[in-house]
């Protein structure tokens, strides 16, 4: 069998009544064959939108394809015998030119009564923002659902929401229940358990060019909501320059961020897992034994379990999301 590489796949495009042309002019995508692209998924295993491979031997194989063959050296023997073929995260880029729906993702125990999926916990890193672009995210103060009911029936939402600024490098964590919304001007990455199930709650009176609007799930919505309030709703995170510096853990996945500006050298012998680079700034080249693989901005590389010894090589000033399942 031959060897493991690091892998990129085929970009999978989604149109959205809320997109614009930051996948094309901050990311290079400019290839996007949709007039409103609002989401590239980088690496998915939802039903349907299978990542497939488009570098190396392996070119054309999809993602399932490659752990039934690969198993635990692809993705580390403890995911593999957790999720057998299913891949566990689903990377994304979203540019959002109007502001999102305001909406929720129920957690693992709920979507498993539900539909028999995982639930959706996220967390976005902000790639650009536009002067005053703002995030929602959470409660501005302790509510119930008579309240929010009351404040939603009168359209008057916006007054219990949490709305932060939103600036190039934040970023906020999403765990599932709490109600969000990206706002408009934005363009980021998100990081998220293998799900598509979002339910829909406002949607800003928004209907599309034939004059309908899209569907909502507030009955979902309110089942798995957390109304909770809480003290602070981004992340805040230091980095530290050419080291591996946390920015969010959590049962679902790790998320750090290491910016470069000369050779590393990770040491992955301690991870059982894949570990994910998601280029957010730069070019560089990964290097694994004789043999190497560019990256730029915008390129989402996933590094097989079995490589432990790489090396990272900044060709300019370069940060890089680093992602695995600990």
């Amino acid at each position: 069998m031959n060897e493991l590489y690091p892998l990129k796949f085929k970009t999978i495009f989604k149109d959205k009544i809320w997109g614009g042309d930051k996948i094309k002019t901050i990311l290079g995508k400019d290839f996007s064959p949709l007039p409103n692209c609002g989401e590239t998924w980088e690496i998915s295993a939802v039903p349907g939108n299978l990542s497939l491979v488009k570098n190396g031997f392996l070119e054309g194989n999809n993602i399932e394809e490659l752990i039934e063959v690969y198993m635990g050296d692809l993705v580390g023997d403890k995911i593999f015998e957790q999720f057998g073929v299913e891949f566990p995260l689903l990377i994304k880029f979203i540019d959002a030119k109007e502001i999102l729906s305001v909406q929720v993702h129920p957690d693992d125990e709920m979507a498993r009564k539900i539909y028999g999926g995982c639930g959706k916990t996220e967390m976005w890193y902000i790639l650009d923002a536009e002067k005053n672009a703002k995030i929602i995210s959470g409660f501005s103060k302790e509510v119930n659902k008579e309240m929010f009911l009351e404040h939603l029936q009168n359209k008057k939402l916006k007054d219990i929401l949490n709305i932060e600024n939103a600036a190039a490098g934040d970023v906020f964590f999403i765990p599932a229940g709490r109600i969000h919304a990206t706002g408009a001007g934005i363009c980021l990455a998100e990081i998220q358990q293998t799900s598509d199930t979002t339910y829909r709650i406002y949607d800003w009176d928004r209907v599309d060019e034939n004059g309908i609007s899209r569907e909502l799930h507030l009955e979902s919505a309110l089942d798995v909501m957390d109304y909770k309030h809480y003290d602070n709703y981004k992340t805040i995170y230091q980095s530290e320059l050419n080291k591996s510096s946390n920015i969010v853990e959590c049962p679902y996945f790790t998320t750090n961020i290491i910016h470069l500006t000369k050779e590393i050298s990770p040491d992955y012998n301690l991870i059982d897992s894949f570990v994910i680079y998601i280029c957010v700034e730069g070019k560089m080249k990964i290097e694994y034994g004789k043999n190497s693989v560019d990256m730029i901005k915008g390129e989402t590389i996933l590094i097989p379990a079995i490589l432990k010894n790489i090396t990272l090589k900044p060709e300019t000033e370069t940060k890089l999301l680093e992602v695995y399942v600990f």
